[in-house]
């Protein structure tokens, strides 16, 4: 169990960092930043689980390799990122990857250390939607958990599988993968359908302000031009 969980995490962090990476390089900023963005988005969730379940030092601090994995990630993002952003919205692609991840080591790791189902579950989710939330909010964007769009909802649920597994004494690695692929099949739905929990009126309403917001910021830009 704890070599899954090992694996599971760098895997995770890599892949998050690769979407902090992204974002860092789309924004223009320096190899610094790329590297400082990929670290933070591949490690915050991680080490917000550690620390609220008492496993301190966090694991992302305390194990070099996730410190290793998150750079390489920045450091491939930033040489090569017309082949990292070779697929359309590859932030979101990875961010999703990076989610389903996260959310089921999450789960995983809180009931190995005998966290009831119900907190485990919830402990997974912050596990998977932490690191996606502090890129965003780096780069001067609304976080993703915040927008219309399912996220925290996709985390809940594959954090779930995960528990309902546990209760059924299903083998771990299985439910792992089916709350991974659950999650990240979600997310992706999610992304190209336009999917969303909100009430109709108000995803309206929300569209037509951002709609309004990027009007303006183009007019600014135009203004600066």
């Amino acid at each position: 169990m704890n070599t899954l969980l090992l694996v599971l995490d760098l895997i995770g962090t890599f892949v998050f960092a690769l979407s902090g990476a992204s974002a860092a390089v789309k924004r223009r900023l320096d190899v610094f930043g790329v590297l400082v963005l990929s670290f933070v988005a591949g490690n915050f969730g991680g080490i917000t689980r550690d620390l609220m379940i008492g496993a301190v030092p966090p694991a992302a601090i305390n194990d070099w390799r996730f410190l290793a994995v998150s750079l390489l990630a920045g450091v491939l993002t930033f040489c090569w990122f017309p082949g990292v952003d070779r697929w359309r919205n590859s932030v979101l692609l990875f961010d999703a990857a990076g989610l389903a991840l996260f959310a089921v080591s999450g789960t995983q790791k809180a009931l190995a250390l005998g966290l009831n189902p119900v907190m485990a579950a919830l402990l997974g989710m912050v596990t998977g939607i932490g690191g996606g939330m502090v890129r965003d909010v780096l780069v001067a964007e609304i976080p993703t958990v915040l927008r219309a769009d399912l996220y925290a909802v996709a985390a809940l649920a594959g954090a779930a599988v995960v528990v309902a597994g546990s209760l059924l004494h299903t083998p771990p690695t299985v439910t792992t993968i089916a709350g991974a692929a659950l999650c990240f099949g979600l997310r992706l739905m999610a992304i190209r359908r336009g999917w969303h929990s909100r009430l109709p009126v108000l995803a309206s309403i929300s569209t037509k302000s951002l709609e309004l917001q990027d009007r303006i910021r183009g007019r600014k830009q135009g203004g600066e031009d």
